[in-house]
C-alpha cells in the first residue's frame, strides 16, 4: 500500500511538472550542439518495487547522458551513473537491523524517439555494476538492467534545456542463488542539457 502511494505521488508530480510548462514550438533538434550531439547531467531518484521495497525505502543518484542523432527525431543514448538504494530497518523475529545500502554503477545504451515536439519515449539496456558486493551478499559483480522511459524536454533558451523523465528500471539477480535479489524501481530523472 505504501509503495502504491509513493508511486502515485511520483507520477502525479511528474504530470504536474509536465503540464504546468508552457508549450514549446521548437523541435528537439534545436537543442543540439554544432555536431548534433546533446549532453545532459542529472539527478536520479526512485522508489523500489516488488520484494526490494520490503527492505529498501528509496534511491538517489546521478547520471551523465549523451544523445547522438541518427535520424530525424531519433537519437542513440549512452548513459552512465550512480545509484544508492537506501536500506530501511527490518525486523526478523525480535531482531531489528538496517539493510545495507545497495550501491550500483549503471551503464546503459539505447534509443530516444521524439513522438511530438519535445515529448519522447526512450528505452535503454546495459549493466549495473555492484560497488558493494560483499556488504550486500551479492555473488554477481554486475547484473543486466533495462529501463523504458517517457519524458519531456523543457527549452531554457539557446541550446539549453531541462530533461525530465519517468522510467521503470529492472535488473537480473545480484545474487544468483536468491530470487529476491533483483533491483526494480520507478525512477525520475531531472537533468540539465546543453
Amino acid at each position: 500500500m505504501k509503495s502504491s502511494i509513493k508511486i502515485s505521488a511520483l507520477a502525479l508530480a511528474f504530470a504536474a511538472f509536465t503540464f504546468s510548462a508552457k508549450a514549446q514550438s521548437t523541435t528537439p533538434t534545436s537543442t543540439t550542439t554544432a555536431s548534433g550531439i546533446r549532453y545532459s547531467i542529472g539527478v536520479d531518484a526512485g522508489i523500489p518495487t516488488g520484494k526490494l521495497s520490503d527492505s529498501y525505502n528509496w534511491n538517489l543518484g546521478g547520471s551523465l547522458q549523451v544523445d547522438i542523432p541518427v535520424a530525424n527525431k531519433l537519437f542513440v543514448t549512452v548513459n552512465a551513473g550512480y545509484d544508492n538504494i537506501f536500506g530501511k530497518n527490518v525486523t526478523v523475529g525480535t531482531i531489528t537491523s538496517k539493510a545495507q545500502n545497495i550501491e550500483l554503477l549503471p551503464v546503459k545504451a539505447g534509443l530516444k524517439y521524439f513522438v511530438v515536439s519535445n515529448f519522447y519515449v526512450q528505452g535503454e539496456a546495459g549493466a549495473a555494476f555492484v560497488l558493494d558486493k560483499t556488504k550486500i551478499d551479492a555473488n554477481n559483480s554486475a547484473a543486466f538492467v533495462y529501463a523504458p522511459q517517457i519524458g519531456y524536454q523543457f527549452q531554457l533558451g539557446g541550446k539549453n534545456y531541462i530533461d525530465a523523465g519517468v522510467r521503470y528500471e529492472a535488473s537480473t539477480k545480484l545474487n544468483s542463488d536468491v530470487d529476491d535479489s533483483k533491483v526494480n524501481f520507478f525512477g525520475l530523472r531531472v537533468a540539465y542539457g546543453f
